[in-house]
C-alpha cells in the first residue's frame, strides 16, 4: 500500500472535519435549510466512500481474488476505526425533513443510538483486525475480515434504503 494514499485520506478527512464544524454544532438537530443538510450528506458520503474503498481490497483478500498483504490489512483495518469513530458525528444532524440525494435510510434518526452501536460494531471489528494482521497468523485473517463486512452489513441492512 502507498504512503501517499494514506495521507491523500488523512488531509480529505481533515479537510472534511474543519468544514463540519459548524454543521455539528448543534448536535442532534434538526437540518434548517437544505444548504445545511446538503452538506451534512455529502460529508457522511465522503466517510463511506472511505470506508468502501478500504474494505474493498480486504474483501478481495478474503474471496481468494488477491494475495493478503499484512500492511493493507492493518492500514485499512486503521483507517476504517478512524472513520468508524466519525460516523455519529456525522449522523447527528437530521436531514430527513429534506429531499437529498441519499440512501441513508429516515431511520436512522429515529434510531440513532442503534446506529451508533452498528458504528462502535465497526470499528471494533476493524480493530481486531489489525490484531490479526499483526500477528501475521494467515488462518484468521479471513474470519477477521468477514466480521468487518459483517458489521457493514448489518448496518447496510437496517439502514440503507438501495
Amino acid at each position: 500500500m502507498k504512503k501517499t494514499s494514506f495521507w491523500v485520506s488523512v488531509s480529505m478527512l481533515t479537510a472534511l472535519s474543519s468544514l463540519s464544524i459548524p454543521l455539528l454544532a448543534n448536535a442532534q438537530d434538526v437540518a434548517k435549510s437544505s444548504r445545511q443538510a446538503g452538506n451534512a450528506v455529502t460529508f457522511r458520503q465522503s466517510i463511506f466512500q472511505l470506508i468502501r474503498s478500504n474494505i474493498g481490497p480486504l474483501g478481495a483478500m478474503a474471496k481468494g481474488q488477491m494475495p493478503y498483504d499484512v500492511e493493507t490489512m492493518e492500514t485499512n483495518a486503521e483507517r476504517m476505526m478512524q472513520l468508524a469513530a466519525m460516523l455519529p458525528d456525522y449522523m447527528e444532524l437530521d436531514t430527513s425533513n429534506f429531499e437529498l440525494k441519499t440512501s441513508a435510510s429516515e431511520k436512522i434518526w429515529a434510531n440513532l443510538d442503534d446506529f451508533n452501536e452498528k458504528a462502535n460494531d465497526l470499528y471494533l471489528a476493524a480493530k481486531a483486525l489489525k490484531s490479526v494482521a499483526q500477528t501475521k497468523d494467515e488462518s484468521q485473517y479471513r474470519a477477521a475480515i468477514g466480521k468487518v463486512g459483517g458489521t457493514c452489513k448489518a448496518c447496510h441492512d437496517s439502514y440503507k434504503t438501495e
